[in-house]
């Protein structure tokens, strides 16, 4: 049975919420520095410090869905993927992420960073339908009328 990693967060993170409490970005682990602080001193019923034992195992170290993740720049990476391998986009231009997503969708392979059905219908080329401007040509030209 495996032991259930504690969330390593600063002492009163429960307490203010300028430490964290319901604004996820500031959890943060800070390591206790106090003279009495009961947490560096390792007491019992206090959070637990980071520490190497609650490292994760080496085989299962850098997997995302026990899959290798690969980064993909272009439509030809795709190629090279492994089935052991999972693809992530890497930053590229919109014009290539088009290329990638209908390759990925052919070759039904999943990209981790981006849904590629969706991201198909949202930037499938539309015909423009704007406000029709007619150009004045010398048969269409009138010249007004002076009195």
């Amino acid at each position: 049975m495996e032991k259930i990693k504690p969330k390593f967060v600063r002492k009163e993170a429960h307490k203010k919420s300028k430490l964290g409490r319901g604004r996820q970005k500031l959890l943060k682990w800070r390591r206790q520095k106090g003279r009495h602080s009961k947490i560096r001193e390792k007491r019992k019923g206090y959070t637990g410090k980071p520490a190497i034992g609650y490292g994760s195992k080496k085989e299962g170290r850098h997997l995302l869905n026990n899959l290798k993740p690969r980064l993909i720049f272009n439509s030809n990476d795709l190629e090279k993927l492994n089935k052991n391998e999972i693809a992530i986009i890497a930053h590229t231009s919109k014009k290539n992420k088009i290329l990638i997503a209908k390759k990925a969708i052919e070759k039904n392979i999943k990209i981790l960073n981006l849904n590629s059905k969706v991201f198909l219908e949202q930037n499938e080329k539309k015909p423009k339908t704007g406000p029709k401007i007619e150009t004045q040509t010398k048969e269409n030209k009138e010249k007004p009328v002076q009195k």
